[in-house]
């Protein structure tokens, strides 16, 4: 005597994600997340000068990559008009970063059905990713306020050359400043 499984909602759940995931060899592990934030009430036509700031904690530990991201940041404002000073600037501008490690999962596998039946096999395989994240902001030294961030969070592989790794960063950089500055609050 032969017991069909059923036909649940999570039967048929299972079946799908089984069906999907047999399709997928391989899932990248690329994770890219851009997000800004910004003061409503900020006037951002008003700033022309921008100085770095020495946050406690703030910059990488490493003299090339903290000399890489500057780099990247001032391309950007560079672009925006803004001019770098050593003094006196009407903006402030620091960044915080980190490079973690984090775990991916690929999953392999079949599935067939015979009779009613679900038969095949599933295999995963775990491996690590360093993921990169990074925090930009920019400060209103005279109101003493944060009025803008931006940060970036992508996965990214040390073993590359520096050049291939500035180039990313820059892509990122762009993507974080590309709606800088926000448009004037119409009211």
């Amino acid at each position: 005597m032969r017991f069909a499984r059923p036909n649940t909602g999570a039967h048929l759940a299972e079946r799908k994600c089984n069906k999907l995931m047999k399709r997928l060899t391989f899932i990248p592990a690329i994770l890219i997340m851009l997000v800004s934030a910004y003061e409503l009430a900020a006037n951002f036509a008003k700033y022309k000068t921008y100085q770095w700031a020495d946050l406690p904690d703030g910059a990488f530990s490493d003299q090339l990559i903290d000399q890489a991201i500057k780099r990247a940041v001032d391309e950007q404002l560079d672009q925006k008009g803004l001019v770098r000073v050593e003094k006196h600037a009407d903006l402030q501008i620091g960044y915080q970063a980190v490079i973690i490690q984090d775990k991916t999962i690929a999953f392999m596998g079949t599935e067939s059905l015979r009779w009613g039946w679900a038969d095949g096999f599933m295999q995963g395989e775990t491996s690590n990713i360093s993921v990169g994240m990074l925090w930009i902001d920019l400060y209103d030294p005279a109101r003493k306020h944060l009025v803008w961030r931006g940060d970036a969070s992508k996965a990214i592989d040390l073993r590359k050359t520096p050049k291939k790794n500035y180039k990313k960063l820059r892509k990122a950089m762009e993507n974080v400043f590309r709606n800088y500055p926000p448009p004037p609050i119409q009211g």
